[in-house]
């Protein structure tokens, strides 16, 4: 019986997990290290930042509830950037879908479940309003989507906080927060004594949706098609304009809906006064997933339960968590690295080929 030989495409996927394995090593090793100037104890700082999110229930449900919008982002970036459109206006879209459910769920009259449904719906709509602005102006002068992109995220910021001061701001309030929602007009929660909402349920599903449309549906193959080789989706008849517009109508869809599941999941009032920062997020989750929607709630996962971590490692230790910052960057250097272990995969990329060329001729 001939034994079974791995093919390349199988080695390819080993390889990047293989690869991002060893990228985290590196990068808590190095913490490591920087970890042993600041305190008498690092094997304990190391331990708490690897324990803390599971020494509690409610712990643990905190990872979860911050991979929530991080996922939202990342899947809304990625959409963007399989159309080979670095937008980044996801951290605005976000911000204004956030602020948008917020105002429904004070004013909106009707049944909950519906003030709720609405409230993602018309945040989705706003969401994909604010990535559009930055795909107008690329299709119509040709303007780095990037830069106008990065700059927008300001404005609408500075609209939004307009808006809010305009609308929703409560006077009465001890703190800068919008009137309180209407009762009932929240998001369950999944855990008792925990703030775990059914926001977890919806991200899932928006995972699924999402993979399906990029790798099952035809929408999907003209979107990865013309993010691979622009001149020849123009050339294969493909409407380039169309895509680059519904890549940025998508995902600023799902960004404006993460928005909006945040804020109904997670308050009962309207009180962001700067940007949630989940939007840039975003980019770092689809760098670590390498642009696959379906690995972006792993690396999601990854991010939150290192934040939480970290900052059970602060209040057992007293090390900064601002040391997660420098693993995350580790990481990131090490896995967007092409040619960090290149030599390897080519190496044995050459050496399977061989094997199964030289099986293929065998009788």
């Amino acid at each position: 019986m001939k034994s079974k030989k791995m093919s390349v495409g199988q080695f390819n996927v080993w390889f990047e997990v293989l690869r991002f394995v060893l990228a985290i090593i590196i990068a808590f090793s190095i913490s490591f290290i920087i970890m042993s100037f600041s305190t008498d104890a690092p094997f304990a700082a190391i331990g708490n930042l690897f324990v803390g999110p599971l020494t509690s229930i409610r712990r643990f449900s905190t990872v979860l509830e911050t991979m929530i919008p991080l996922t939202f982002a990342g899947l809304a970036v990625s959409v963007m950037f399989k159309a080979n459109q670095f937008n980044l206006a996801a951290e605005g879209a976000l911000f204004m879908g956030a602020l948008t459910a917020a105002i429904l769920a004070i004013y909106m009259p009707g049944p909950p479940i519906v003030v709720i449904i609405a409230s993602m719906l018309a945040a989705g709509i706003v969401g994909s309003l604010v990535c559009a602005i930055p795909g107008v102006l690329k299709i119509k002068w040709n303007c780095s989507e990037m830069v106008v992109s990065l700059m927008l995220n300001y404005v609408m910021l500075y609209f939004g906080t307009y808006i809010f001061n305009q609308v929703a701001r409560d006077p009465d309030s001890a703190y800068n927060a919008s009137y309180k929602f209407r009762e009932g007009v929240k998001l369950s929660n999944i855990l008792s004594k925990t703030r775990l909402h059914t926001g977890l349920i919806i991200m899932v599903a928006f995972v699924i949706l999402t993979y399906v449309f990029i790798f099952k549906t035809k929408w999907g193959y003209k979107l990865r098609m013309t993010g691979s080789n622009l001149h020849f989706a123009k050339c294969a008849g493909i409407s380039v304009a169309g895509v680059i517009m519904s890549s940025q109508l998508i995902g600023g869809f799902i960004a404006g809906v993460g928005g909006s599941t945040e804020m109904l999941g997670m308050y009962s009032r309207f009180q962001w006064s700067a940007l949630p920062g989940y939007g840039f997020d975003g980019v770092i989750l689809n760098i670590l997933a390498k642009e696959n929607p379906a690995y972006i709630p792993v690396a999601a996962f990854f991010v939150a339960y290192l934040r939480i971590g970290a900052d059970y490692m602060y209040k057992q230790s007293g090390v900064a968590a601002e040391i997660v910052a420098i693993i995350e960057g580790l990481v990131i250097v090490l896995v967007a690295a092409t040619a960090f272990l290149s030599k390897f995969r080519h190496r044995m990329t050459t050496k399977l080929s061989k094997d199964l060329l030289t099986s293929g001729g065998e009788r």
